[in-house]
């Protein structure tokens, strides 16, 4: 028996390949689609994810739990953060099974912890001094109240080419090599 057998709620699964023959009714497979609406929506319970960073944010931002299962490079990080925040679970891939999946499904979505915690780091996140907009609109401005904010550009540009590309110390450990 597979573990979306065993859950009410509707599942949406990112696959491409061949239909499984043993798909439950409350499963739709889709090729694509747009990870960010999909959090959005405020239907959605939980995030089955590898705790890319992206994903990670944009679960952040919606305020939807995660149910980790990372795989390489900085996923582990990313999930292990959010478990110790209690804004997620984290499922060993190596030593996944259905039994195990299944517990950590259902705690994501009958302890309301889960929610509350991720919903406590969105409502972090989202707490901006002004709106992004107004941002934008004051740096805009301030650059062309100051003629260009020459003071703020980086003095990478006044250097030469051989020492932006530093193609000078290149040739001093070659000379220290020989």
């Amino acid at each position: 028996l597979h573990w979306w057998l065993s859950i009410p709620q509707k599942v949406i699964w990112k696959h491409v390949g061949e239909r499984p023959k043993n798909l439950a009714n409350n499963t739709l497979l889709v090729d694509w689609m747009p990870q960010n609406d999909l959090l959005g929506h405020p239907k959605i319970k939980a995030f089955v994810a590898h705790g890319g960073t992206n994903g990670i944010y944009e679960a952040i931002y919606h305020g939807v739990p995660v149910l980790g299962l990372p795989l390489l490079f900085d996923q582990f990080e990313n999930v292990l953060r959010l478990e110790t925040r209690g804004a997620a679970k984290v499922v060993d891939a190596a030593r996944i099974s259905s039994q195990n999946f299944l517990e950590a499904v259902k705690e994501v979505l009958e302890n309301p912890s889960y929610r509350t915690n991720m919903k406590q780091l969105s409502d972090l996140h989202l707490d901006k001094p002004m709106h992004p907009l107004d941002t934008a609109i004051f740096w805009t401005e301030f650059v062309m109240r100051h003629k260009g904010a020459s003071h703020l550009r980086t003095q990478s540009y006044k250097m030469p080419w051989f020492s932006y590309y530093s193609v000078d110390v290149l040739c001093f450990v070659l000379a220290v090599l020989l």
